[in-house]
């Protein structure tokens, strides 16, 4: 499959660059036979594929997704899922927010906690850690904050939060959080 996601970011990018019109066509293939690869080997129906793959144009870079660790007594504070699955509170950085203002978002947002965003703790390639593999990049970025006050708020992606240590953790999201080995 990271054959397939690199050819289509080869081919992006040629589709952005490129001059000549046969080069255009030879790239705009090559995306084509990308998503034929992603579609095979994933068992997704092709047009789902292309709506995920192929949808964005210049060039290539990966999404940013910020994660906010937060301690109390050495314990971890997890956001419940609502797919039943455990994950620190966090998501996709939006658009003229900053990774600071994203986590402090993203943690009232899943939690109804304010906290403040104190330091860059990690810095992940997604792809390299986390299951299941994605027909993009993502740049995972984990912040080290403090509580400061709140409480929880019904919202639509999570059902609570708690905390736990690190010998008692619950099933976690694989897809968000990395699982020591």
């Amino acid at each position: 499959m990271a054959w397939s996601v690199e050819l289509q970011s080869l081919a992006q990018a040629g589709l952005t660059y490129g001059k000549d019109h046969y080069d255009r066509e030879r790239y705009e293939r090559i995306r084509v036979i990308a998503t034929e690869m992603l579609s095979e080997g994933s068992g997704l129906p092709l047009e789902q594929v292309r709506s995920i793959f192929c949808n964005e144009s210049g060039y290539q870079t990966p999404k940013l997704d910020s994660r906010a660790a937060i301690f109390c007594d050495e314990r971890i504070l997890l956001v419940h899922e609502k797919n039943g699955t455990w994950a620190l509170p966090g998501g996709w950085v939006d658009v003229n927010v900053s990774v600071r203002e994203n986590t402090i978002k993203e943690v009232k947002e899943e939690a109804g906690l304010d906290v403040s965003a104190d330091r860059l703790i990690a810095v992940q390639d997604r792809f390299k850690h986390n299951l299941p593999l994605y027909a993009y990049g993502v740049c995972k970025i984990f912040v080290l904050c403090s509580l400061l006050v709140g409480r929880f708020k019904k919202n639509l992606e999570t059902t609570g939060y708690d905390y736990f240590s690190e010998g008692a953790l619950p099933q976690l999201a694989e897809e968000k959080i990395l699982l020591s080995k």
